[in-house]
């Protein structure tokens, strides 16, 4: 009975039929909003503990995969839904925000927390190359679309067709190159994507019974669907939370719906970290802002031309590209030599921090 009492995380499910009742009540949309992101992250909590029980079973490189596609889910629910809004603006800022929010937040935290329990952690260094080469071409795949319709694309629509046949191919060549770098970690190099050996000391907690597969598997498709059901109320209220608290709708889209959409996946990560499996932090938070820039972004560009008033391109902007370009510099730099302490975790916050003041007084369409 003591162990229902104790204080959880778990608690907090109780938001998912208060946010419901706020919902079908129609009262403001910031309290709409921030009722349904309460609800997700216990949503997040569960996830991350269902992939943590199928990583017994896969290993970490599989179970940070799948972390990061369960995880990714709500975010994927609420870019469709607001592509069908038309708010194509907010998605584009979703994507950034996402990647920031995993490759900055996600995993400064869990090296921060990490680093207080361990004085050094240690993970594959070939493992956090592989993952930095792919980001920078991530980075690539976004940026190329976003200098086409700045320099080339004009209010005439002169080169419409041209910037059209420029997205659609581009989004394709991501999706193939894409399931290439599922076959490549899975098939042909896992050894690449080994774990380091780490030695079991004291002050590591001793670890429980894995759950059975079959049932974390259940619970991990139960969970992502309560997810993407909450994160579809979730974006319906953003855009008049937004007009409330005088935010514009990249900031809304950067900082909070990526925050909240990705918080299984952060959730996951930091709570590895803490138990000295940087190797699986690693493989969630770079895999997971690797399989939004591939997959996601992409298959919404697709997407986009059935659903939805027009097709989106991925067309950023100046202090999106920008922003992306230093959180992938600072995260090679940082991660490159395989050891992760306290201090690196805070040089990661900080950049994130300050990317999102750049957000919050940065006017529209810029």
């Amino acid at each position: 009975m003591k162990k229902f009492l104790k204080p959880s995380i778990f608690w907090l499910f109780i938001f998912i039929p208060v946010t419901i009742v706020l919902e079908k009540l129609a009262v403001r949309d910031s309290l709409v909003f921030f009722s349904a992101a309460f609800s997700i992250i216990p949503i997040a909590k569960l996830i991350g503990e269902s992939t943590e029980n199928l990583a017994h079973y896969t290993g970490d490189a599989i179970g940070g995969l799948l972390n990061a596609t369960f995880g990714n889910a709500p975010e994927l629910i609420i870019a469709i839904v607001a592509l069908n809004s038309g708010l194509h603006e907010m998605v584009l800022a979703s994507l950034i925000g996402a990647i920031l929010a995993n490759l900055l937040m996600a995993t400064g935290v869990a090296f921060f927390i990490g680093g207080i329990k361990f004085h050094t952690q240690e993970y594959n260094p070939v493992t956090i190359r592989m993952y930095s080469s792919m980001m920078f071409l991530a980075v690539c795949s976004m940026v190329i679309p976003s200098v086409f319709h700045r320099f080339f694309a004009t209010e005439s629509g002169a080169y419409l067709e041209n910037e059209t046949s420029l997205n659609t191919m581009l989004a394709i060549s991501l999706l193939v190159a894409y399931i290439f770098y599922l076959f490549f970690m899975i098939k042909t190099h896992p050894d690449l994507f080994r774990s380091v050996e780490i030695k079991v000391t004291e002050n590591v907690a001793e670890e429980h019974k894995p759950w059975s597969k079959g049932f974390a598997i259940g619970a991990l498709v139960v969970a992502s669907v309560v997810a993407a059901f909450m994160s579809e109320i979730l974006v319906g209220a953003a855009e008049g939370t937004g007009k409330e608290l005088g935010m514009s709708s990249v900031f809304i889209g950067i900082v909070f719906v990526a925050v909240i959409g990705g918080a299984a996946e952060s959730i996951s990560a930091i709570s590895m970290a803490a138990k000295n499996k940087v190797d699986l932090t690693i493989s969630i938070a770079l895999g997971s802002s690797i399989q939004i820039a591939l997959f996601i972004a992409p298959l919404l560009v697709l997407v986009s031309f059935f659903i939805g008033p027009k097709p989106m391109f991925l067309n950023f902007t100046k202090a999106e590209t920008g922003a992306l370009f230093m959180a992938v510099i600072l995260a090679t730099v940082i991660s490159g030599d395989g050891k992760s302490n306290w201090y690196k975790g805070i040089q990661m916050i900080t950049l994130y921090v300050l990317l999102a003041l750049l957000f919050y007084f940065t006017p529209e369409q810029i």
